[in-house]
């Protein structure tokens, strides 16, 4: 007569690496999600222009025409660089100008480049593009903690409203104070 020997327990290790992952995912999704908030903040500090963009960086005017009754008395909307922007900022004065703190690797920050893209930025509105990874210093002058968060700045550089989750130009437009 033979006797068997029950299975081995499951290491708890494996359970724990379940769990870190699981709570991984939430917190990217939670990342992307949606709020508004408005701030009061100092002049960003200016970063230092890169002496070259890559392929896929925005570039002024790069909404398509609008037919518009008001499109007249408002400049065309742009999307630029924040390094663009910071060569010449008064290049957009009179316009709205709204910080998209974007991270390469989030899906909807993608979405949201992807449509202003394809749809155009509204008359009026600069959409500036800042690399979330990369312009800690920026992100800790708005109080920007993740990613697909939007700043509204003023001419003198202080942030009037911030919020995340906007989907395209328009609804980056309606977000504005």
């Amino acid at each position: 007569m033979s006797i068997r020997r029950p299975a081995p327990p499951r290491p708890v290790r494996t359970a724990h690496a379940g769990a870190l992952a699981a709570a991984a995912v939430a917190a990217l999704l939670a990342g992307c999600g949606s709020a508004a908030t408005d701030t009061g903040g100092a002049a960003p500090t200016p970063a230092a222009p890169s002496p070259s963009a890559p392929a896929d960086t925005p570039t002024a005017g790069a909404s398509p025409a609008t037919d518009d009754a008001g499109a007249d008395s408002a400049a065309p909307g742009a999307y630029v660089t924040y390094e663009d922007y910071e060569a010449d900022p008064g290049a957009h004065a009179g316009t709205t100008v709204v910080y998209f703190f974007h991270a390469p690797w989030c899906p909807s920050c993608r979405a949201t480049e992807e449509a202003v893209r394809t749809s155009g930025v509204p008359a009026g509105l600069t959409l500036v593009k800042v690399d979330f990874d990369s312009a800690t210093a920026l992100r800790q002058e708005y109080g920007v903690t993740t990613q697909h968060t939007f700043v509204q700045v003023a001419p003198d550089g202080s942030g009037l409203k911030t919020w995340t989750g906007s989907s395209d130009g328009a609804a980056i437009l309606a977000e504005t104070v």
